[in-house]
């Protein structure tokens, strides 16, 4: 009896949280998209202002490995029928777009996709399109182009890549992309302006499949929760024991700052940290 209890209070605690989530929330927005071609081709054509803009395949949280340098993990990665490249990514964090992470997912996009033996001409148009909260450009404009150009000359280089800004917190129902912007903050279908969203959203917070797919995502999200903060805690106390041997003489500063992966500033700063503790 008292574990039906318990189950049923999870589940309620599972709709209420549901209930709330919105597109601008990154990981209700990755399952909301993923494999949905019809809802990326909206995002992508009223950003674009286009119409004609075809998809052919979506993803969601995509792994790029780097096994020399630093991987990362896209929102959004869809194909158009023209092999053009489309990440999307949703930040509500101002740090967490900054300009030189859209060139650097630019760049990681042309590594993954120019294979071995394709020639420089063959690599496809990209776009880097990150739908930011605030308006960290500080433009006061509802969406930025970047575009790389021959500055003595006033005209476009032409490489192929893009990167573009929307900034979310622009809502205008007089234009279209600020009405997507409205729907992206919606947390109910029902106040949607778009249709082809609004079904999407009402799947996952009211059909019974949608549910029961957001409480198995919810409980994902909670066990990996919990395991982040284990291993937290146990590299917490690795760090401890090692600034500990390296304060008694019996490693050297060398070694912790290779096994702990820190520089000279956090070391410095730890050093102080743990002095204070023993």
């Amino acid at each position: 009896m008292e574990k039906n209890l318990i189950r049923e209070k999870k589940y309620q605690d599972n709709l209420e949280r549901i209930s709330r989530l919105r597109l601008i929330d990154d990981d209700f927005m990755s399952i909301c998209f993923d494999g949905y071609k019809e809802g990326v081709e909206l995002v992508l054509n009223t950003i674009l202002d286009r119409s004609d803009l075809s998809v052919v395949s979506v993803d969601t949280q995509v792994k790029i490995v780097n096994l020399e340098n630093r991987s990362i993990c896209l929102d959004i990665l869809a194909v158009d029928k023209k092999h053009k490249l489309y990440n999307i990514e949703i930040q509500r964090a101002d740090v967490g777009a900054s300009c030189k992470r859209a060139r650097y997912h630019s760049s990681v996009l042309d590594s993954k996709y120019l294979k071995k033996g394709m020639d420089f001409f063959e690599l496809p148009e990209t776009y880097i399109i990150f739908i930011t909260e605030n308006d960290i450009l500080g433009g006061d404009e509802p969406i930025y182009f970047i575009e790389r150009t021959i500055t003595n000359k006033n005209r476009l280089f032409e490489d192929g890549e893009h990167i573009i800004y929307v900034n979310a917190s622009y809502e205008d129902d007089k234009t279209e992309l600020g009405r997507l912007m409205h729907d992206f903050y919606c947390s109910n279908p029902d106040d949607m302006k778009n249709d082809i969203l609004a079904d999407r959203v009402r799947f996952f917070k009211e059909d019974d499949e949608g549910v029961k797919t957001m409480c198995k995502v919810l409980e994902e999200m909670r066990m990996e929760e919990r395991a982040e903060g284990r291993a937290e805690g146990r590299a917490e106390g690795r760090a401890e024991s090692l600034f500990i041997a390296y304060i008694q003489s019996e490693i050297s500063q060398e070694a912790v700052m290779r096994i702990l992966d820190i520089n000279d500033d956090e070391f410095s700063d730890l050093v102080d940290l743990y002095s204070q503790m023993i």
